[in-house]
Formats: structure tokens, sequence, C-alpha cells
């Protein structure tokens, strides 16, 4: 969208929505991907929408809404290009308006913003420090605030959270940068005391990236060091065995509670694939979700009553995705919640809303109508 695009575009009955995509995370291209699906499907006879790319330097900078631009296949990752101009959000007259500034020029505004919606994710934009700039500027935003998105994003604290509200949390381990580094021996013996096999993850990485499944100490360090790229901080599980089963979660208008959708199931249909990894999610199409998932009635009923304590545990807003494994003995284990799960149209959060009766487009506009109607600062 160009500078004269927005400024010419309807003004006063339409909200403003800022779609804000890329980052600075690995998961740059998942939320380019995600942008594409929102794009095509938000309303734009109700909503005005200027798109907002981030490119991976950080540099905000006005981008296409050509859903097109911003797909996924296994030979392109698309990407947020820099640009001469850099994108601003700042307060003028008491609004919170965008401007866009270049080198030797004056800044030029280019009008208030009614809401933010950001489809980043990983750190830098899912972990609470996009939020906290919002915060700053008293802008509404969708999704989760600073400390709910920060404890969603690390794996680690998570659990802790997770622990505290009395939700059955697996067999695991927190390995800081500085613990690996100076006696990454130790470090093995409490994993092989976890017992084989394992889950080695980036503490604050989110799509799968990173993901090792480890079946002895030989392949541990190897693993260690592919999730020490996205993250110096990891979190190691013991491999569980049960079914992958996902509930998303809407907050509730006013003071209603949080709504859940029926859970759904997730298989790794054909690909090669040994687990659900990123290829799996987002390049080869091989993730087939059963929503509701054959479950009995009493632990579909359970899973959607855990789902909205995980999401009130952490202090969500907006939306989140829950995960869990459902052991053969009727178990439920939490696995992680996820404050910006993945949002495009073939994604599970929408696709269990859909199976639930609520639509893509319509999604999409309550989350917006949620941002527009919760107050700013504290809450």
């Amino acid at each position: 969208m160009t500078e004269e695009e927005v400024n010419t575009a309807g003004q006063g009955a339409r909200p403003r929505v800022a779609v804000l995509f890329g980052g600075r995370s690995s998961e740059h291209a998942v939320s380019c991907v995600t942008a594409a699906g929102v794009l095509g499907a938000i309303d734009q006879a109700k909503y005005e929408v200027i798109p907002i790319g981030i490119a991976k330097s950080g540099q905000w900078v006005l981008a296409s809404g050509d859903t097109r631009d911003w797909s996924l296949s296994a030979s392109s990752l698309p990407e947020v290009a820099p640009s001469a101009r850099t994108v601003a959000l700042a307060e003028i007259g008491g609004e919170h308006q965008l401007i866009v500034a270049a080198p030797n020029t004056v800044p030029q505004e280019l009008g208030a913003v009614d809401v933010v919606f950001p489809l980043l994710h990983g750190p830098f934009g899912e972990d609470g420090t996009i939020q906290g700039l919002l915060e700053l500027s008293d802008t509404r935003y969708v999704g989760a605030g600073v400390l709910a998105s920060a404890v969603g994003m690390d794996k680690h604290f998570m659990k802790v959270v997770f622990e505290s509200a009395g939700l059955h949390v697996g067999p695991y381990i927190a390995v800081t940068d500085r613990q690996w580094r100076n006696d990454p021996e130790t470090v093995r013996k409490r994993v092989d005391r976890l017992g084989f096999p394992v889950f080695v993850k980036p503490a604050r990485a989110g799509s799968s990236m990173g993901i090792s499944k480890v079946d002895s100490l030989d392949g541990l360090d190897a693993a260690i060091e592919a999730a020490r790229e996205h993250d110096p901080k990891l979190v190691i599980e013991a491999g569980i065995v049960g079914r992958e089963i996902e509930c998303a979660v809407l907050e509730g208008r006013g003071t209603d509670a949080p709504r859940t959708s029926m859970p759904g199931e997730i298989a790794v249909a054909g690909g090669g694939h040994e687990f659900y990894d990123f290829n799996a999610k987002y390049v080869d199409d091989a993730a087939e979700l059963s929503c509701p998932a054959d479950l009995p009635d009493e632990a579909i009923a359970r899973v959607r009553e855990l789902a909205a304590v995980a999401f009130d545990a952490v202090g969500a807003e907006g939306l989140s995705r829950v995960d869990f494994f459902y052991t053969p003995e009727g178990e439920l284990i939490i696995n992680e919640i996820n404050t910006m799960p993945g949002f495009t149209p073939k994604s599970m959060y929408p696709q269990m809303w859909k199976a639930s009766g609520l639509g893509y487009a319509e999604l999409i506009d309550e989350l917006i109508y949620l941002a527009l109607h919760r107050t700013t600062g504290l809450r």
C-alpha cells in the first residue's frame, strides 16, 4: 500500500486496523503467511486496513496488501523487504497516528489507528515486546498483553504457571545458556534421568522451529546445538505416549468466561515426518485435523474446561490455542499454550472454530471487536 492509498482511504466511519506482520524472529515467513490469510479474509468494507510489514532488521514499512506477495512454498519463503521510508507509531494531537519518515524529509502523517492486529510469531513480537510498545502508546491491539505473551512464549515459565494452576505437566528440564556452556555433563545426566525419547526445544520459539526428537544420549548434543541456533535457553521434555489434542480459546465479551471450541486432533499423514514439525505444518501440508476429536464426551468436556483454565492462568486475552496429550489411560497432560497461534485459513486454530460454528472472517471480526472494546492501560 502506498502513502497516497493510506491517505485517501475512507476516514471516519470505518475503524482503522493496522495489520502488523513479518518481524525479527526465525518465524518471519510464517508471520507473512498468516498475514496473507487475514488480509484475504478481513472485511475491507467494514474496516480500513493498513498492512505494515516489519523487516528482519526491525524496520517498519508500508507493505503490499496483495496476498500473493506473502505466499509460502517449498522453494520460496516470503519476506518483508527494507525500505527507504520507515513507518512509526506516534501520539500526535491526542491520537495514535502512523507517520512515515525518510532521510532529509519532513515526516508525513498517515492518520490515526484504532487497533493494531499483530500477526507476529516468535521473539520480538509474540513475546510481549510489541505488546509493551503498544501499551506505552495507549494503542488497542488484538491478543494477549505483555505478561501473558511473555509467559506463553517461554515454555519453561509457562510450565511453572501451569503447575501452580493445578494443571498436569509432563516431566521436563530447563537448560540455560550458562548451564550448558559451563557444565554440559550435568545437563546430559539430567536428560538421561528423564528417559528417552526426549524432545529438545528452544524455550522461546514456535512453529516447531529447532525441535528435535532424540532417542539416545548419542544424539543429544547435536539436538541441543540445533535448538540453540534459535534460543540459548532450552526446554527438554520427556516423550509422552498420547494423542495430540488441541483446543481453541476465545476471550469472552465483557465479563463473560473464555469461550472454547470443540477439541481437535492432529495427525501427520505422509511426508516422512516423525512428528509435527515445521515442514509438516507449513510446507508439505501433511497435518490433518479431526474436529471434533474422537474422544468420550467427558474427555471433550474436560479438554475444554482445562483449556479455559490455562487461558486464565497466564492472563491471556483475545485468542489462544491450548495443546494437550491424551494418554491411553485417559489422562490429559497439558503441553503448551500459544497466544498467537497459526492463523491462516488452514491453521488449526481457525479450523477448530470453523468446526464449532464460527467462520474465519467472523473470527477475525470478533477479535477486532474484542480489541476495540477493551480498555488501555492496567486491566
